[in-house]
């Protein structure tokens, strides 16, 4: 079943559609030739999806140099008028300072975004202990230097509390693109309440599959799922790729207590 009108607040930003409840019957059957990538890992305690926040990645680490010289422009042309000339206008110089920031931000923002965001950031299903747990990185635009701000953090939510909406946004993608999405929100116990949100997958097609597999595994156990045609991908396993921004990324490494307390039953 699929809900026509916002059952949370607030819908998320672009919200289109919200899918079928934790524990409701699924909107569609997961079809496996369609989806990006086969389960990380299944057994009868947990199931793990690969996930990722940005869609293509190693684009940033070119862009950095390119923004650092754009950067460096402004100075120069200061200094340079100011030996030649004395005192520069102060429109021009305002605007001089304004182009320094922002390529100077653009070009840390692209970089870390490249190389700071883990290699797969998974989600684990657990269904004995019926929680969900998030390898998830965070980022802050307006604190490009922030060190507490950027990082990846393993959150845990419980399975009952989470709820997925299919989302659409048109994006800054030359003449405009539309992006969907389907994004994980977290309610209060008994309520519609939004406490969190999360990215859960590209693609609302791909996103309700996904979602229909952990609602399967959850509600059924394993021999619910289909079965891949193809191996898991070893996301940690990226030392040979021609990707600068893929192999200067950091592994996937659970903490050590929610790793094992994601793979085990009570």
């Amino acid at each position: 079943m699929v809900f026509t009108t916002p059952l949370l607040d607030k819908p998320a930003p672009g919200w289109k559609h919200d899918l079928p409840g934790p524990n409701e019957p699924t909107s569609t059957e997961p079809y496996p030739p369609v989806l990006s990538n086969p389960p990380n890992h299944v057994d009868d305690v947990y199931l793990e999806l690969a996930r990722a926040t940005m869609r293509t990645r190693g684009i940033g680490v070119w862009l950095t140099p390119f923004m650092f010289s754009l950067a460096l422009i402004a100075p120069f042309t200061l200094i340079t008028y100011i030996l030649k000339e004395g005192t520069p206008p102060l429109i021009p110089s305002i605007f001089l300072l304004l182009a320094f920031i922002v390529a100077l931000w653009a070009g840390i923002y692209f970089w870390r975004m490249d190389t700071e965001a883990p290699r797969d950031e998974p989600i684990r299903f657990n269904r004995f202990r019926r929680k969900a747990y998030v390898y998830r990185f965070h980022r802050d635009g307006l604190r490009p230097f922030s060190g507490n701000a950027w990082g990846v953090r393993a959150e845990v939510y419980e399975w009952d509390n989470l709820r997925a909406e299919a989302c659409s946004v048109y994006g800054p993608m030359g003449s405009g693109g539309l992006i969907e999405t389907v994004t994980l929100a977290v309610v209060k116990p008994g309520t519609n309440q939004v406490t969190d949100r999360f990215h859960f997958a590209h693609e609302i097609q791909q996103g309700e599959m996904y979602w229909a597999m952990a609602q399967l595994f959850m509600q059924q156990g394993p021999q619910a799922l289909p079965q891949f045609p193809r191996s898991p991908r070893d996301w940690n396993n990226e030392d040979m790729t021609f990707n600068l921004a893929r192999r200067l990324a950091p592994k996937v490494q659970w903490p050590a207590d929610i790793d094992l307390e994601s793979r085990t039953a009570p």
